[in-house]
């Protein structure tokens, strides 16, 4: 449902401004609800975050059919606008409140006051959003569709914030688990091993480390059991239990597992001279790589293995079928997920960026046969479009004068046949494969998607402005601190595709962009636009 996706943005922008402006410590040492807010305030924001992402997704996978009829229904229903602007109002009065109260404008009884008024006024903002995006027999409907999914979503996201709040106590502990545990995995490889107990330092004569409690693994240990509580309750039916419960500890402790040996290929690799890999690019992705690969596999387990679930296994036949997503979505996950390795393989400068270009390449290949009935066709108006989004998009620089930004160091030193050939795998990739793969994903899929659950029977040309709008902004957000500059080019590519109705004009307009960003940056030397 498009106003939900449109409602959550809103939701999500409006949270990330509160949590940069307000900071808690402020209210260190106050009694009352200074004191109330300063222990829980964090917690109360995620309980209501993971309230909402849990009964959205719960109502979504378990009542799709009623969603459907719901989601015609709001077609015909105005959003609404005074509704909206009586949201705006509320939230400026919650963030001037927030001004006051964290600034240290009151103290005593009047912070309680306002602290009230402010927890008051941020409720009726979340009230008066929600409203304007569906009227209250929309709200009624799916909150009765299942009377008991929202105690189900409300138990399970305070639980998860109470008990997030009280096992700090055991980060200590877990970290000298851990200690240990990547002692025993570094013995075998390393043949001198200097370890501290006291000090958490654990490493070679040449490369240490300090094991700090958030490196512990008892985050991650929790996030794979909170993806493994939520997956038992919305699969509950296809599960046998209580064989199923074990498959949470089981996840637990192989995440666990897998963190220790993190921290000793960490060890290694800096043992090895590569140090800045180390530190850099393996330390803040090899955790999110382990995850993933974690879920993925209690995911497989909890759906193929007959010990498991009481599915039955799916005939030949069935599982030579397609699914119709896979084509349009597979080769943009391939190139996050090998952005993902070639990160953590980086250090001052990312050499394996040509994983990318092969991860792209190999999907698009793989899915060849399911292209053949789009019209890749384009007209001049293409790359119009593709040359304006690249005025926009270096806009920001010209009219800040920024001056010449040289070649990555590690680059310039090279010799010159890597550094040209990966010059040559950096343009083609962004000529070739970036611009098929987004726009296979964000145009092609995503924008049709939010218009019907039968993407693939909505035209190109059927036009929502809702559906353009959040497609191009989640293409903005992908794009990282030029959010801005990439939810224009979103707009742009969208609305050439519903103007022409051919997926070729969109993927012609993003690689003319791409191809006057790369002659740029090579011939002017603007390295950080790369």
């Amino acid at each position: 449902m498009s106003r939900l996706f449109a409602l959550a943005l809103v939701f999500s922008l409006e949270l990330i401004v509160i949590s940069i402006w307000v900071d808690g410590a402020a209210l260190m040492g106050g009694r009352g609800l200074a004191a109330f807010a300063h222990d829980w305030g964090a917690w109360i924001i995620r309980a209501v975050v993971g309230f909402a992402a849990l009964f959205a997704t719960f109502t979504w996978l378990q009542n799709k059919a009623t969603l459907a009829v719901l989601s015609d229904e709001l077609t015909r229903a105005p959003i609404g606008w005074a509704m909206a602007a009586a949201h705006i109002g509320a939230m400026a009065c919650f963030l001037f409140l927030s001004w006051l109260i964290y600034a240290g404008g009151f103290g005593g009884v009047q912070t309680d006051a306002a602290l009230a008024c402010w927890l008051a006024a941020g409720i009726l903002a979340i009230g008066l959003a929600g409203l304007a995006a569906m009227p209250s027999f929309a709200w009624r409907r799916l909150v009765l569709t299942d009377r008991y999914l929202w105690v189900y979503a409300a138990l399970a996201a305070s639980f998860a914030c109470i008990a997030g709040n009280q096992v700090r106590a055991l980060w200590a502990p877990t970290s000298y688990l851990t200690f240990f545990l990547t002692k025993a995995v570094l013995k075998p490889f390393a043949s001198v091993v200097i370890a501290d107990p006291a000090a958490m330092t654990l490493g070679t004569p040449r490369f240490l480390v300090q094991i700090s409690p958030e490196c512990s693994g008892f985050e991650g240990a929790g996030l794979i059991a909170a993806f493994g509580v939520v997956w038992l309750i919305v699969f509950r039916k296809d599960c046998r239990w209580p064989q199923s419960l074990l498959l949470i500890p089981a996840g637990v402790a192989v995440l666990f597992l897998l963190n220790a040996a993190r921290i000793a290929a960490l060890i290694l690799i800096g043992d090895g001279g590569a140090a800045r890999i180390a530190t850099g690019g393996f330390h803040s992705q090899a955790g999110w790589i382990a995850f993933n690969f974690v879920a993925l596999g209690f995911s497989i387990a909890a759906r193929e293995m007959p010990w498991f679930t009481l599915r039955a296994r799916a005939s030949n036949e069935r599982a030579t079928v397609e699914n119709p997503v896979t084509p349009w979505v597979l080769p943009i996950v391939a190139v996050l997920a090998a952005g993902m390795v070639a990160s953590a393989l980086t250090g001052d400068f990312e050499w394996f960026y040509p994983l990318r270009f092969l991860a792209a390449a190999g999907a698009l290949w793989y899915c060849r046969r399911s292209y053949r009935a789009l019209d890749w066709r384009f007209g001049w108006e293409a790359p119009a479009v593709g040359a304006l989004v690249f005025v926009l998009w270096i806009a920001r620089d010209l009219l800040s004068a920024p001056g010449s930004h040289g070649m990555p160091p590690a680059l310039a030193a090279s010799s010159a046949e890597p550094r040209m050939g990966w010059l040559a795998i950096r343009v083609i990739s962004a000529v070739v494969t970036v611009p098929i793969a987004e726009e296979l994903a964000f145009r092609g899929f995503l924008m049709r998607r939010l218009i019907a659950a039968d993407f693939e029977s909505v035209p190109m040309r059927r036009l929502s402005w809702m559906a353009l709008l959040v497609s191009s902004l989640l293409f903005g957000l992908l794009h990282g601190n030029r959010w801005v500059e990439g939810t224009a080019a979103g707009l742009l590519y969208g609305m050439i595709l519903l103007r022409q109705g051919r997926i070729g004009d969109a993927v012609a307009a993003h690689a003319t962009t791409n191809a006057l960003l790369a002659i740029y940056v090579l011939a002017f030397h603007q390295w950080q636009l790369w």
